[in-house]
């Protein structure tokens, strides 16, 4: 005797070598021998052979039409054995009820199953949707099939287009976009981004790295939403002073200007005066959530994406030849450039003159202030304020900048190359110059008054602390280590960083003896400084990232296939040229300051990397305090 069974979900034929009533010895067609409990046996029959059963009855089911099987039987449970009698109009045999047993097993959508051999026909309603669903997963597998396909010969699927974004930064592995495209991938070999390049859904590596940014920190767009127009007060008094500026060129949001009113007797009034938004909104307005939303002003070489709408900029930017709304911080300062009093006020400042770097540095720098300054605008002013910075910036214990580097990315965006719209070039300029030192130490002198009056008063402010190495934004007036003060609060960038709006808000509410807008404790203002903190981190960290890109981008554009390098440690190393540090794993052990050549052999804009080879050591060309990476302390 035979019998059919179910094992582990399969359905299993073989011979009985011993009947136990509860239990059966049963040897498969393989020679396997296998105990079968008695109610997994779903037929008994004499002939054909176990292995022929099988084969017959896949046959005989694969033959059937399961449509018409649905359609002839009952909507009551039934065994198999009844389906198959009615199918074979007689009483059927083995193979017949076998076959009629596995067609109703192999399609579940049709017959659910009720128990060992017992089925009962699925609803109407049921069965539609189930073949409903079936026929979309087939449609998307064919679509799937097709979108493969086409980017394996480097044509962009038209459901790809307004999925571009989500498919490069954050794809949705559920959709068979995103599968389709893992597939090409495996296919192909290449990455995301470099396949999507070649069916030319990137023709601008730029957009590439600046949509990512975009994407996660901009989903909405970097439009600004509808806000009031701001209104100054109308009644500030007039500085009697002749205000000027220092920027660079690309500057827009013009913060801070300094005046100089010189005596006969060798001393002086200098005047920092910082750009007023806060007189115009507060945190509670259209601009003041505004600035809350975006936090700061985000910079990438070329481009920059502003914290307030360029109207508002516009309206409070220290721009020459306007009166321009300031909380200005007057300094007494004796012939011997000791500082003998502070004074804080509101008002309209006249701006005479926006200085530019380019302008000035070729005129004013460490070689002519040691020769003699030549006559050019200002001189007088600039002198005497660098004079008072040096005094400054021993005071607080400062060694200075001088062997380090700065560099400013210049993009021509009406020059388009093969690499893509805009021509880079890199300028070198060193950190610490005459007139950086000039303006950073008159910064740090307004902050720190500031932030120090804050302190005095009970006002709360956002302070920027450093203790053991370690930099960080707080509600504490701590002390910064790096710059050698007691405590500094960020209040000279309003127009360009949330911090120092609130700072200047707190500030104005003690000038003018009222209530300020935040306490130490709000919510508000613990998550103002918590989400500024992050998100600055951020921008600062894209901003090295698109530096980078412009770093490689040149190489790419001047043909460079050689260059010299620094040792930063071990492996890395930054190139002369640009300030682009790479990986080098063939460099042999070297001293940190050693100089090289290497061979530029490859650069990718999309990874933005670059693969480099040590060709040779070169002789040392001066001390390695050049190879500073640190920026100056914040």
């Amino acid at each position: 005797m035979h019998v059919l069974f179910e094992e582990d979900g399969a359905f299993k034929a073989g011979t009985v070598l011993a009947d136990n009533n509860t239990s059966l010895q049963v040897e498969l067609p393989s020679g396997k021998r296998s105990k079968v409990k008695a109610a997994n046996v779903l037929l008994r029959y004499e002939a054909p052979s176990p292995a022929e059963l099988i084969e017959r009855a896949e046959a005989g089911a694969e033959a059937m039409d399961v449509d018409f099987l649905w359609e002839v039987c009952g909507d009551d449970e039934f065994p198999f054995e009844d389906l198959a009698r009615e199918y074979a109009g007689h009483a059927p045999g083995a193979v017949e009820s076998a076959a009629v047993l596995l067609r109703l097993h192999s399609a579940p959508m049709y017959f659910h199953r009720k128990g060992r051999g017992r089925f009962r026909k699925a609803p109407p309603d049921i069965l539609k949707a189930a073949l409903a669903g079936l026929e979309k997963k087939r449609l998307q597998a064919a679509a799937m099939e097709r979108m493969v396909r086409e980017l394996a010969a480097d044509t962009l699927p038209p459901e790809f287009t307004p999925l571009l974004r989500e498919l490069l930064y954050k794809p949705d592995r559920n959709r068979i976009e995103t599968k389709a495209l893992e597939a090409a991938c495996a296919e192909t070999g290449l990455g995301a981004p470099q396949l999507l390049t070649r069916c030319g859904a990137l023709p601008d590596t730029h957009e590439y790295h600046l949509g990512r940014f975009l994407f996660e920190f901009f989903p909405k767009g970097t439009d600004f939403p509808s806000w009031t127009a701001p209104h100054p007060p109308a009644d500030l008094p007039r500085a009697d002073v002749e205000a000027f500026s220092i920027d660079d060129a690309q500057t827009t949001e013009i913060d801070d200007a300094f005046s100089v009113g010189a005596r006969e007797d060798g001393s002086m009034r200098v005047g920092i005066h910082i750009a007023a938004p806060g007189l115009a909104f507060g945190p509670d307005g259209d601009l003041g959530r505004i600035a809350r939303d975006r936090l700061s002003t985000v910079y990438m070489p070329g481009r920059k994406i502003t914290m307030l709408p360029e109207e508002v900029v516009e309206r409070f930017t220290l721009a020459a030849g306007r009166e321009v709304p300031a909380v200005s911080l007057y300094l007494e300062v004796a012939p011997d450039l000791r500082i003998l009093s502070r004074e804080t006020r509101v008002e309209r400042v006249p701006i005479v003159a926006n200085l530019r770097h380019h302008d000035i540095e070729p005129l004013f720098n460490a070689e002519t202030l040691a020769a003699g300054l030549s006559d050019f605008p200002f001189r007088v002013e600039l002198k005497r304020l660098w004079e008072l910075a040096t005094v400054l910036e021993a005071g607080r214990g400062a060694t200075g900048q001088q062997n380090r580097k700065d560099y400013a990315y210049r993009v021509d965006w009406d020059e388009t190359t093969d690499l893509g719209p805009g021509r880079i070039a890199i300028e070198e300029r060193p950190r610490g110059s005459p007139l950086d030192t000039l303006v950073a130490e008159l910064m740090i002198v307004a902050n720190a008054t500031w932030g120090a009056q804050l302190r005095d008063a009970g006002v709360a402010a956002l302070y920027r602390a450093q203790t053991t190495g370690k930099t960080r934004m707080t509600t504490v007036a701590a002390p910064h280590e790096g710059l050698g003060v007691e405590c500094y609060a960020w209040a000279s960038s309003p127009l360009r960083r949330h911090v120092d709006l609130v700072n200047q808000w707190q500030l104005l509410a003690h000038l003018e003896g009222r209530a300020p807008p935040f306490t130490a404790k709000s919510a508000d203002f613990l998550a103002a400084l918590r989400d500024f903190e992050l998100t600055y981190a951020a921008y600062a960290e894209f901003q090295r990232g698109m530096e980078r890109y412009w770093c490689l981008r040149w190489l790419r554009q001047e043909g460079v296939t050689e260059a010299t390098a620094h040792v930063l440690r071990e492996e890395l190393v930054r190139l002369d040229p640009v300030p682009l540090v790479l990986k080098i794993h063939s460099l042999p052990v070297s001293e940190r300051g050693a100089r090289i050549r290497l061979a530029i052999d490859a650069v990718d804009l999309l990874a933005a990397e670059a693969r480099a080879r040590f060709l040779e050591l070169l002789p040392p060309d001066g001390p390695d305090g050049a190879l500073g990476d640190e920026g100056a302390p914040e």
